[in-house]
């Protein structure tokens, strides 16, 4: 037997999602030429599937400090912060973090998996139980697998079901760490905060947030879905990332808790990574700095979401995902989802091909994330090609039907 055979079935799916043309899962930018166009296949392209929901990766200032550092703490670190030490910019940029969350510490990872992977981690252990919703992000899953905590999964969005679930371990001696997303990446849709903050209360337990999709864009400050909610005391642990609305890579953990920093020397995750670059670290500073001087960021990426929400309803597209920074569009079954997805590439539009079991439900998506960067003549392109791609891929009657 081949090492690999057990990839068959894996294999075997793969192709079927490339023999329409590109593959959905390997596209190459030859050039970038803005926060929201490329060259893909020598065509410029409209980048409407990147996260990059503020639009900062060629904001002047991140650029400029990102370069300045670059030059005068050279290209990487080298190594982990536990056995290289940290940078004074580490631990200035976990000092803002903090303060921008009112949360007395916070601890910068390398990426937000890891941010996610290294709290739970850190958080919770074999003697522990971990609620998690169903839907939750791949790395909510791998974190909760390494700590060893009995994993207990709920019905997405459903506090009722948590309730029962939690109602269950009433006895349990160890501690109960829920654990759910802000805004979840696939249908826009928010976590019922305040609901899930009754139950841990209830039954005594802890509650983790991934703001990863919400931060930035969420709240009168963007602090996220808890900020929005008004449930931030009551929101135990936060974790992010900035490779979304900060424009670069990395990731954050924060809470008010004064045990927190035992982090540091408990989770696996932080101790034996090396540190984010000294360059990605000056431009998420910058560009949190961005965040909070311009609230219009904000401003615009909601506009734009209402662009092309409405745009693409009114087309009479299926947009099954709530009013969000992500528009997701049902398509009917994987393989008109990988044509259409090929075809609307062609027309010069970006976006995400979105299918099981990255997706909820079993449904198979054209996933879109807008930025505040998009101008108002893109979106209206975006819509055009959309409209102009079903006609090229469905079939006359399906056309009437979905656009009547």
């Amino acid at each position: 037997m081949d090492i690999f055979d057990k990839y068959a079935p894996l294999l075997e799916r793969f192709q079927a999602a490339t023999s329409g043309g590109k593959n959905p899962f390997g596209v190459c930018l030859e050039d970038i030429y803005s926060a929201t166009e490329a060259k893909v296949d020598g065509r410029r392209t409209i980048l409407l599937g990147t996260n990059n929901y503020l639009g900062l990766t060629f904001n002047e200032d991140c650029i400029a400090a990102a370069t300045e550092m670059l030059k005068s703490h050279g290209t990487g670190t080298t190594g982990s912060r536990i056995a290289n030490g940290s940078y004074a910019e580490h631990e200035a940029l976990e000092k803002s973090i903090a303060e921008y969350l009112n949360r007395k510490s916070a601890i910068v990872f390398s990426t937000g998996y890891q941010a996610n992977f290294g709290v739970i981690v850190g958080l919770a252990g074999p003697k522990d139980v971990i609620f998690l919703d169903a839907d939750s992000h791949a790395s909510i899953y791998d974190g909760c697998k390494l700590s060893g905590a009995t994993l207990i999964r709920f019905r997405h969005n459903d506090t009722e079901d948590l309730d029962k679930r939690m109602s269950r371990f009433a006895d349990f001696e160890g501690c109960k760490l829920v654990v759910t997303e802000g805004l979840y990446s696939m249908l826009g849709d928010t976590a019922p905060l305040k609901e899930f903050v009754e139950v841990k209360k209830k039954h005594g337990g802890w509650l983790l947030v991934d703001e990863a999709h919400s931060f930035g864009m969420y709240g009168d400050h963007g602090r996220g879905a808890a900020e929005h909610y008004g449930v931030e005391k009551d929101v135990d642990f936060v974790a992010g990332t900035f490779s979304k609305s900060l424009g670069a890579i990395g990731g954050f953990g924060a809470s008010d808790h004064p045990m927190f920093d035992v982090l540091r020397f408990a989770s696996r995750p932080y101790m034996f990574t090396a540190s984010p670059s000294p360059a990605s670290i000056a431009s998420v500073h910058a560009a949190l700095d961005c965040m909070r001087k311009d609230p219009s960021l904000r401003t615009r990426i909601w506009e734009n979401a209402r662009h092309l929400f409405q745009g693409l309803k009114d087309a009479g597209f299926e947009v099954i995902s709530e009013l969000s920074p992500i528009v997701a569009v049902r398509m009917p079954d994987e393989a008109t989802a990988v044509a259409f997805w090929n075809r609307l590439l062609e027309n010069g539009i970006y976006v995400n091909l979105a299918v099981p079991p990255g997706t909820p439900k079993g449904v198979c998506l054209m996933r879109c994330s807008v930025s505040s960067a998009h101008e108002a003549r893109q979106i209206d392109d975006a819509i055009d090609a959309f409209v102009r791609t079903r006609s090229e891929v469905f079939s006359d009657e399906e056309v009437a039907a979905t656009a009547s």
